[in-house]
């Protein structure tokens, strides 16, 4: 496929935007599922890019598949419950649910299509480096014989086939659940039945056989079972098969008035797992009978169901990215331990006294935020600790340490999230783990997210109590914090320190804070913060002072702020954007937003950090621009449904490390750059392979990957920062 193809498959028929588009319509939006469909484009085209390590490109494959089944999960189930409800309520570009479905479906089946066309060529590039997916037909014997016992040691126990008839109703297949369907035929006397052989998730997908000449090979664990059928259904034949795989709605709503929270959640994960049916894939060319009784057992339509040619389930490709062959993946990467932090002979409060710190993740790493709480956990002169938790790990090590803390007779208290999608579980048994330790445990708001990553330690140092407070812009993630780029700021300022207590009191007792000195907090006062200084930066425009934002976010949706974008743009506010997935915003058209520009960041690591910086009449970069880390993107849910944090940075260095170092290493990237134009479409503008431009393009990861941090930086300083982001890379 060439890029011209690819641009036709990702963005059908795009609208070229008029010139002096009327800024009342809904033309002025994009729709955010399209749009949200053209960044899942953006990843599966990372599985083609030939810069891209191979294994590194199964990967993006695969996680274009997880993207995707969770996109049907939720959006396409809300929106497919709305049409069933009647509703023709537009979105803000002007599409009912039932149009918006539509666009969804045709795009998506594109989509789907591009990912076996993908696959296919991986797995001739798999081939060339040794790694073989085999079928049944490339076994020989001595590859029949290891299956047949690694399928009584390991597989057999694990099946439950299931004859289909009046005393044997069709079974309940839970959301990602993946099964073979037969028509088995007696060998005795030739009577047939239906049968259904569901395939455990607890086991492997592909199955790696004996090496052979140094060659990596696998097999499909639906190929090991067609193959064992008759160990499955002693005396039958099969005579018709095909395979299936189910995705459920999975949104979840709770009782407002529930009095147990926790117990509510768990009715409610038991009723997401019998979700309906929102997409069922089904091996192209499906025996009639059999594709008529699974849609009709599964009350699926046709429009719900998708035939492939190919592989289902493509998400376990991510099984295929092998320890053993590190030469296929990225080169080794070891973040970084703050110089300053070494300076202080590893104690993190002391580096946080001598100023204000900003970590960079995965760059610096996450492993400081974890060292602040296993700190305070021991250290005796710490009395309290307060936590907000989103997401976090299985075996969390922050858990671990307030839980310690809690045992040590400090004061600990933990705000847990329930409503973390598809960590709700997760988030429970946490929750419950931390009480017998001990902790208080708070759930905040039941019509709210508690998106807000705060934590605060009161440490007494002599006759007054000091407050250490951590603000994020992602999760307390040990493991996704590897690979999402993300920033900790770590201060003792007592303003914040006082904002952060505020903000906990509010989520514990639901008083609204009063005033608060630095933060913006939303559903209160965020979004009114941000249209503020959006306005002020348009009135620097019109005075004629040097007029300029620079935002870093994952969406921009939100109407008021794109609207208040558009006004800026107008007034002749020079906008520069980095948006890594949905973005309802129109870029450069004349007379709404030709001072607006959009960029996407898709590479090695998941660009996740929201930043936001104000040229405030300076222009940027500047020593004079406000600047702003925030939890919270620029989305309705996020400005309105949530609590979340907008953070001003006053502390120069840290300044000077996100306008100079990551904003301009952002703006200035090129390797891993898409550019969105006004129509819709994002391009990007790489030499080709081969074209003898022995350029390399400026890569913003790599360069993180080489550069310290301004503010964790140590005795040993760092080198100028634009200089390099301008210069080659």
């Amino acid at each position: 496929m060439t890029q011209a193809d690819f641009l036709h498959a990702a963005f059908p028929a795009p609208m070229d935007p008029p010139d002096g588009l009327d800024t009342a319509s809904a033309g002025r939006f994009f729709n955010r599922e399209m749009s949200w469909l053209a960044f899942n484009w953006r990843v599966l085209e990372e599985a083609s890019n030939p810069r891209v390590p191979l294994l590194e490109r199964v990967r993006f494959l695969s996680i274009s598949a997880t993207n995707l089944d969770e996109f049907y999960t939720v959006r396409v189930a809300g929106l497919r419950e709305l049409k069933r409800a009647g509703s023709t309520l537009p979105s803000i570009d002007g599409h009912t649910p039932e149009e918006q479905l539509a666009l969804i479906n045709e795009n998506a089946r594109q989509l789907m299509a591009r990912q076996q066309e993908t696959f296919g060529e991986l797995a001739a590039a798999l081939e060339a480096q040794a790694i073989h997916l085999l079928t049944r037909a490339d076994l020989s014997p001595q590859d029949r014989a290891f299956l047949d016992d690694h399928f009584l040691s390991h597989v057999f126990p694990m099946l439950s086939p299931l004859a289909i008839d009046p005393a044997h109703p069709f079974p309940f297949i839970p959301n990602a659940g993946f099964c073979l369907a037969l028509q088995i035929e007696r060998r005795a006397d030739g009577f047939r039945r239906n049968a259904l052989l569901p395939v455990p998730q607890q086991i492997d997908r592909f199955i790696a056989l004996p090496a052979d000449g140094g060659r990596h090979r696998f097999l499909p664990l639906e190929e090991l079972l067609q193959d064992q059928l008759d160990a499955l259904f002693p005396g039958y034949v099969a005579r018709n098969s095909c395979a299936f795989r189910v995705l459920r709605d999975s949104d979840m709503e709770v009782e407002e008035e529930a009095e147990d929270l926790v117990r509510e959640f768990e009715v409610a994960l038991k009723r997401r797992r019998r979700g309906e049916v929102v997409r069922l894939k089904l091996t192209a060319g499906a025996n009639p009978e059999l594709r008529a009784l699974i849609m009709e057992e599964l009350e699926v339509s046709a429009d719900e169901v998708v035939e492939v040619d190919g592989l289902l389930g493509m998400a376990d490709l991510k099984e295929l990215v092998l320890d053993a062959r590190r030469d296929l993946q990225w080169p080794l990467f070891s973040p970084r331990i703050p110089e300053r932090v070494q300076d202080h002979e590893g104690d993190i409060f002391a580096a946080i006294r001598q100023k204000d710190m900003l970590l960079h993740h995965p760059y610096e790493t996450f492993d400081m935020v974890v060292r602040f709480l296993e700190q305070a956990a021991r250290d005796p002169d710490v009395l309290a600790i307060k936590q907000t938790l989103y997401r976090t790990s299985r075996d969390s090590p922050i858990v671990a340490a307030l839980c310690e803390a809690a045992e040590a007779g400090k004061s600990v208290t933990a705000f847990v999230e329930l409503k973390a999608r598809f960590d709700e579980a997760a988030n429970i048994r946490q929750s419950r783990r931390l009480e017998r330790a001990g902790a208080h445990v708070v759930y905040g708001f039941i019509q709210y997210k508690t998106h807000a990553k705060i934590s605060t330690v009161v440490r007494r140092e002599g006759e007054r109590l000091v407050t250490y407070t951590h603000f994020g812009t992602g999760n307390y993630h040990p493991i996704t914090a590897r690979i999402y780029t993300d920033l900790s700021l770590f201060t003792c300022d007592p303003a914040l320190g006082r904002d952060a207590a505020r903000v906990f009191n509010y989520l514990s007792g639901y008083a609204e804070p009063e005033r608060l000195e630095n933060l913006a907090i939303s559903p209160l006062t965020l979004k009114p913060r941000l249209l503020e200084l959006i306005a002020a930066e348009a009135d620097h425009a019109r005075a004629g002072r040097p007029a300029q934002i620079w935002a870093k976010m994952n969406a921009l949706i939100e109407p008021d702020v794109i609207d208040a974008l558009y006004a800026a743009s107008q007034a002749g506010v020079q906008i520069s954007l980095v948006i890594r997935g949905i973005c309802g915003l129109r870029p450069g058209v004349r007379g709404l937003s030709e001072n607006i520009r959009v960029k996407s960041i898709v590479g090695r690591f998941l660009e996740h950090s929201r930043i936001v910086c104000f040229g405030s009449g300076h222009g940027l970069p500047s020593d004079q621009a406000r600047v702003f880390i925030s939890s919270a993107d620029w989305m309705d849910r996020n400005l309105l449904r949530r609590v979340e944090t907008l953070v001003e940075i006053r502390n120069p260095t840290v300044k000077a490390q996100i306008v100079q170092q990551i904003m301009a290493a952002n703006l200035h990237d090129v390797a891993q750059t898409w550019v969105l134009d006004g129509a819709g479409r994002y391009t990007r503008d790489l030499p080709e392979s081969g074209s003898g431009d022995d350029r390399q393009p400026f890569n913003c990861h790599r360069f993180f990957m080489e550069n310290p941090s301004l503010s964790g930086r140590g005795s040993a300083g760092a080198r100028d920062v634009i200089e390099l982001a301008h210069g080659d890379d």
